[in-house]
C-alpha cells in the first residue's frame, strides 16, 4: 500500500491527499510535524534528503517527493490527467504556475500569519508578496470567468494543485470578493466524488505551539 508522509496543515500535502481521495486510491497516512522540525531529523532525511513533506512511499519501498510530481504520478491513466499531449502540457503549465507564481506568495503569507510573529508592519516583503498573490489570482480569474475548470469542462490535477492554497487564501489575508470566477470554482470542489476537506482549513488560527 502507498504511504503518505504529511503535515495536516500543509497545503502541498493536501494536494496529494485530495488527489488520492478523488481517485479512490488506498493509502496509509503518516503524520509528520514539520513546524516542530520532524522533517529535519535523520530518520526522515534518509527518506527525503530535501527534508520536506509531502513524501510518497511506493509499494516497492522507493520514495517520491514534491507534491506536483506525486500528483502527476498518481493521476497517470485516470481522468484527472488528460491523454492528449497538449492538454497534459497545459496541466503542467498550471502546476508550474502554482509553484512559481502562486504558492510563494499566497502560501507564504498564510504560513507567516499562522506560524510566525511576522506582520505587515514588521515584514518589508509583505506588501510585495500580497501584490504578487493577487496577480496570481487575477490570472486564474481571467481563465475561470469563462469556464468551470482550468482546462475546460472537467477537473484535473491542475485544479487540485491550485485549489489547495487558493481556498484558504483568506488565512493569509487575501480577499476573494473581487474574484467571482475563482470563488465559483472553489465552490465546485466539494461536489466532486471522494472530496475530503483540508485539515488546515479547520484548525485554530494560532497553532504555533501545535
Amino acid at each position: 500500500m502507498l504511504k503518505l508522509y504529511d503535515d495536516p496543515d500543509s497545503g502541498n500535502g493536501y494536494k496529494v491527499l485530495l488527489t488520492l481521495a478523488l481517485l479512490g486510491t488506498p493509502y496509509e497516512l503518516v503524520e509528520v510535524n514539520a513546524i516542530q522540525g520532524e522533517t529535519r531529523k535523520d530518520a526522515f532525511l534518509a527518506k527525503n534528503p530535501n527534508g520536506r513533506i509531502p513524501l510518497l512511499e511506493l509499494e516497492d519501498g522507493s520514495f517520491l517527493p514534491e507534491s506536483n510530481a506525486i500528483m502527476f504520478y498518481l493521476a497517470e491513466g485516470t481522468p484527472y490527467l488528460p491523454d492528449d499531449r497538449l492538454e497534459r502540457a497545459r496541466a503542467l503549465q498550471w502546476m508550474f504556475f502554482e509553484q512559481y507564481s502562486h504558492e510563494p506568495y499566497i502560501a507564504v503569507l498564510r504560513f507567516w500569519t499562522r506560524h510566525t510573529d511576522k506582520t505587515r508592519q514588521s515584514e518589508p516583503q509583505w506588501a510585495d508578496k500580497e501584490k504578487r498573490g493577487y496577480d496570481a489570482l487575477g490570472v486564474m480569474e481571467r481563465t475561470l470567468a469563462g469556464q468551470d475548470w482550468l482546462l475546460g469542462d472537467v477537473p484535473s490535477i491542475a485544479d487540485i494543485s491550485l485549489y489547495a492554497y487558493t481556498h484558504v487564501a483568506d488565512q493569509g489575508g487575501f480577499d476573494l470578493s473581487d474574484y467571482p470566477g475563482v470563488r465559483a470554482w472553489i465552490g465546485r470542489f466539494p461536489g466532486l466524488k471522494g472530496y475530503v476537506p483540508f485539515a488546515g482549513r479547520l484548525k485554530e488560527h494560532d497553532d504555533r505551539k501545535a
